[in-house]
């Protein structure tokens, strides 16, 4: 793979979230029964990081949850032979979503596949008053109906191409690079 751009250093990602954390708190009329829901593995790091921007702002601390939605993706089969090998949802991942309001985070969106796995599992847990969308990255070649409401970068892409993001949480680094493969 070779480099092709560095698309957000660690200042514009950290503004990029100071962004969406003012929008979901202009667009929610304050935060009250609202919930951060990250998608495992980087959705939950940046989820952390808007409760803290939110937090900060309003001086409110909003609750965090994760996601695992390995047993709601639609290729199962492509995963493992048997479904029933997959890793089961951890009790910590029963979270309260009846009657609240659900922010879905996740770093990148692309076909709209991850997404609509995990509105599928927060579903399964209970009735969110209503589900919106934060997104760190665009990267547009959607499959399915689906849009973020909180969008950091939008990134033309083509398919050929890796939008990698890195989280310090994780990968001890904050960027996002687009690289052709």
């Amino acid at each position: 793979m070779k480099l092709k751009a560095m698309i957000l250093d660690e200042k514009a990602m950290k503004r990029t979230l100071t962004r969406i954390s003012h929008e979901i708190i202009e667009n929610n009329n304050g935060i009250k029964d609202i919930i951060l829901v990250g998608i495992k593995r980087r959705g939950y790091p940046i989820a952390k990081r808007l409760s803290k921007n939110i937090e900060n702002i309003e001086g409110i601390k909003l609750k965090v949850e994760s996601v695992d939605i390995s047993l709601y993706r639609d290729d199962l089969t492509k995963v493992s032979d048997n479904p029933l090998d997959l890793p089961m949802i951890k009790a910590a991942n029963l979270i309260d979503v009846e009657d609240k309001k659900v922010i879905l985070v996740d770093d990148v969106i692309y076909t709209g596949r991850t997404v609509r796995a995990a509105i599928d599992a927060l579903i399964h847990l209970g009735r969110p008053r209503l589900i919106q969308l934060a997104v760190l990255i665009d990267r547009g070649h959607r499959e399915l109906p689906i849009r973020a409401d909180y969008v950091g970068k939008n990134i033309p892409t083509s398919k050929s191409e890796i939008v990698s993001v890195e989280i310090s949480e994780i990968d001890k680094s904050d960027s996002v690079k687009i690289y052709e493969i």
